[in-house]
């Protein structure tokens, strides 16, 4: 019996400490995602002024929620990859990419409908979904070239 060796509990306990590191990190891209968006939407009400019939920017909390929202989902999805994807970064940067064409598309065809709207706020929003982007997909993939990714897939200790 003497001879047997037991697993080392040290993969599953440094990837518990990496799910809380990653956990920091996830708070602190949807902290700056937002904070980010605030002094884009700052900047823009002292340069293109809003209508307070165009809703998305008729106050700050348009812009937190707006952000905070999908920044959230961002954490949750690329914490997913992490977990199950070969290559996280690739495949978050990838969809990350396309959901923001997606979300720029309305700001071209409904947008300009909007009771209030006009170029420069819809200029405003466009900033602000690109501001977005930029934070998230480079907060979170930050955290793979940390290796980070590496020591939560479970590809790290050979378990598939």
């Amino acid at each position: 019996m003497s001879s047997m060796t037991m697993p080392s509990s040290a993969p599953a306990e440094s990837r518990t400490g990496h799910w809380g590191r990653y956990a920091l990190i996830g708070l602190a891209t949807i902290v700056a995602a937002v904070v980010a968006n605030v002094v884009v939407w700052a900047i823009g009400s002292a340069l293109v002024g809003y209508d307070a019939r165009f809703l998305p920017l008729a106050s700050v909390g348009g812009a937190v929620v707006f952000t905070l929202v999908p920044a959230v989902v961002a954490v949750l999805l690329y914490a997913l990859l992490l977990r199950f994807a070969a290559n996280p970064s690739r495949v978050f940067t990838i969809v990350a990419a396309v959901v923001l064409a997606l979300s720029l598309i309305p700001d071209f065809t409904y947008i300009p409908t909007v009771p209030g709207s006009s170029a420069g706020q819809t200029a405003v929003l466009m900033v602000m979904h690109v501001v977005a982007a930029v934070v998230i997909v480079g907060m979170l993939t930050s955290f793979a070239r940390r290796g980070g990714a590496v020591a939560l897939s479970p590809l790290a200790d050979g378990r598939r």
